[in-house]
């Protein structure tokens, strides 16, 4: 892939940056719909404290989620040293932990659109499909997520979107390596730090402001389209 203007280390972040963002938001879309939906049809002890828990990521700072990931899942990690004994996977300094990072830090916005979207749905729908004899699986699978699908394709996207410009916790989790961790995001703050990186900055910063406002547009767009409205 060529880019005119650009290096090759930056079409390689900007390149590794979709890749991060995508694995983490479709990975972590299936948890994101199961978390949703238990918030929205559900009431359970403990439902408040997992509500706080799914939205935790949002205020604590992201150095700390990193390092939490790092405790947890680096190699000498309980969940790192089993993945990498068990199944070979190593999360710690690769891309893949960037997307892990990512999708972590991504959840709770993911979370709260499917969530809306899934409360809008009428339940009375979901209830005339029950007493016709649909299994709640059915219910769920042939009524709900068909009425819902845009609240998902809009988690997804600002799942996306998020992942794209995360910077703290990927950076405390897996660095920046280049061609392994390096993201826009960490390209970035690295190009800061040299003289004469400012030219760029602007190249990938542009970058991510078109990807980063395309995402948050379409996902806006599908919620005001599942709303009925038709504004401008």
């Amino acid at each position: 892939m060529a880019l005119p203007g650009f290096t090759q280390d930056e079409i390689t972040a900007i390149a590794l940056s979709l890749k991060v963002a995508a694995v983490a938001a479709l990975a972590s879309l299936p948890f994101g719909v199961a978390v949703a939906w238990l918030l929205a049809r559900r009431r359970f002890p403990g439902k408040s404290l997992l509500d706080a828990l799914v939205h935790l990521p949002l205020v604590l700072p992201p150095v700390v989620m990193g390092y939490a990931l790092l405790v947890l899942f680096g190699q000498q990690g309980p969940a790192g040293h089993w993945l990498e004994d068990t199944f070979g996977i190593s999360l710690a300094f690769r891309w893949t932990g960037a997307a892990l990072a990512c999708a972590v830090m991504g959840f709770p916005l993911m979370v709260r659109a499917i969530r809306l979207s899934i409360e809008n749905v009428d339940r009375r729908l979901e209830q005339a499909a029950a007493t016709l004899g649909a299994a709640p699986w059915r219910v769920f699978l042939t009524v709900t997520l068909p009425l819902a699908w845009p609240g998902l394709v809009a988690g997804a996207a600002l799942g996306f979107a998020k992942a794209l410009g995360e910077f703290g916790a990927t950076i405390t989790f897996v660095s920046a390596i280049p061609g392994e961790t390096r993201t826009l995001s960490s390209a970035i703050y690295g190009l800061m730090q040299v003289p004469g990186g400012e030219s760029g900055i602007w190249r990938l910063a542009a970058v991510a402001l078109v990807i980063s406002l395309g995402a948050l547009l379409f996902s806006e767009w599908l919620v005001r389209r599942q709303r009925g409205g038709e504004e401008e």
